[in-house]
């Protein structure tokens, strides 16, 4: 077989390969869009293109007496924008000083995020759900919060420290003979020279509060907090009879502030996991 033959070959099986995970990620989407906008109720009598269009479902979550969409979207969205900025702050806080600064236990801290990076927050459920209640913050969004950021914390603070690492120290020490302190090395030098990384922790943080059912589920209890993933679940399961066309018509909707907010960072987020994938 010639080498150009080999190479041929090769390159359309890459392409297969492409092909093949673009339908199987395309063909859920496409599918859903579809049955939201199918004018019936059941997902089995729908068709992949429907004969008659209709946007009656997105119309009904945000009119419909009956629903409470527009509270779940409105709960989600502040639970997962003081999630994403908390995150952000506190883990660019935390990796700024493992970075930077040599103290007793530093090595065993940062062995403690890689150790920590093993284990699911789910295994801590029972423990986490009993330190909430002891102070008072089951049923409450800011229980919900810190489950998120704190969760997430050793993940992301070692990918920011990765990243920060790779941040010359001669730009620390220049500041420094011009009178700079700690805080404004922080937050003049290596804030902006990490916004790529930041970028990509804000939006996986961001997303998590959207996608995230289980800890909703056991740390919130009065409806009028429930967020999108939680109240969808209700939705469909005691509430409207498997209405699931309304159902879909509610989780495309959801796709809408993730992809505001990837459109407003995605100058920052592709060099981020590119070069996170390789300071890391």
């Amino acid at each position: 077989m010639g080498r150009s033959l080999k190479s041929k070959l090769e390159v359309s099986g890459i392409y297969l390969i492409v092909l093949i995970m673009f339908i199987v990620i395309l063909y859920p989407l496409l599918w859903a869009i579809s049955i939201s906008l199918n004018p019936g109720t059941s997902m089995f009598s729908a068709k992949m293109i429907p004969d008659n269009l209709s946007l009656e479902h997105y119309k009904w979550l945000f009119t419909n007496p009956r629903s409470d969409y527009g509270l779940w979207y409105k709960n989600t969205l502040i639970v997962a924008s003081i999630t994403s900025i908390s995150a952000v702050s506190l883990v660019s806080m935390v990796a700024f000083v493992f970075s930077r600064y040599k103290f007793i236990g530093r090595k065993y801290g940062i062995y403690t995020f890689l150790m920590l990076q093993m284990f699911p927050v789910l295994m801590g459920m029972v423990a986490i759900y009993l330190l909430l209640n002891m102070v008072n913050l089951l049923d409450t969004f800011t229980g919900l919060i810190l489950i998120y950021v704190i969760g997430g914390l050793p993940m992301n603070v070692f990918l920011v420290k990765g990243y920060m690492d790779t941040i010359p120290r001669d730009l620390d020490e220049s500041a420094k003979m011009d009178g700079a302190g700690h805080f404004t090395i922080f937050s003049r030098i290596l804030l902006p020279l990490s916004r790529p990384i930041l970028a990509v922790v804000g939006l996986f943080t961001f997303m998590a509060p959207f996608m995230d059912f289980l800890t909703p589920r056991i740390i919130i209890r009065s409806p009028e907090k429930f967020t999108l993933a939680l109240g969808l679940y209700n939705f469909i399961n005691d509430k409207f009879g498997n209405n699931f066309t309304i159902f879909a018509a509610g989780t495309i909707l959801i796709a809408i502030p993730i992809a505001t907010v990837f459109l407003f960072l995605q100058r920052h987020l592709i060099s981020g996991l590119a070069d996170g994938a390789t300071k890391g």
